[in-house]
């Protein structure tokens, strides 16, 4: 099923008629730290496009922790032929127990297209959380939404949130940066 049809069943889930823009993508990835990564995570891959952009890239030594929850997601995800790409389908609120059975303590830097606006707070706050308390310090957050309504909600659990703006992407987005 494609990105559309994905989005129209799901809704709550992608919070997306369409996929991220290239524009989007690159201005996203531009705020992750490659030269130095050891493991980084995306939250919501969804049906790849965002993923392609990290792992394109990445070192070759870095690896990227993709978490996805929809069947047809990870099923795009998995025709990605990387050795670099650990999919992993099940919620964000398992990152710590994720990041530690591949050997890692901690993320370098964590991107996110989680509509976090369509899950109930308490859901939301727990999968942020997560990321706080497993991020590095110094890392950055990097979350993709439409709406500056969210960013009170960073602020209480990171303490900063920047916002770039992003118009070339249906809808155009706002990405919100925090440093772990």
């Amino acid at each position: 099923m494609g990105f559309f049809l994905n989005s129209l069943k799901n809704m709550r889930t992608t919070a997306s008629i369409a996929p991220s823009s290239k524009y989007v993508c690159k201005k996203m990835t531009s705020h992750l730290d490659f030269e130095n990564a050891d493991v980084i995570v995306e939250l919501g891959a969804g049906d790849g496009v965002i993923t392609k952009h990290i792992l394109a890239q990445m070192g070759p030594d870095t690896k990227l922790m993709v978490f996805e929850i929809l069947d047809d997601f990870c099923e795009k995800l998995r025709e990605i032929d990387d050795s670099r790409l650990i999919i992993i389908q099940d919620t964000a609120e398992n990152l710590g127990q994720h990041l530690k059975k591949h050997g890692f303590e901690q993320a370098h830097d964590v991107i996110s297209a989680v509509p976090f606006v369509m899950l109930p707070e308490k859901d939301s706050r727990s999968i942020i959380g997560e990321v706080k308390k497993y991020i590095r310090s110094g890392g950055k957050f990097i979350q993709l939404h439409y709406s500056t309504l969210v960013k009170r909600f960073y602020e209480d659990i990171f303490g900063n949130v920047k916002i770039q703006f992003a118009p070339f992407n249906i809808p155009p987005a706002l990405l919100h940066i925090s440093i772990g």
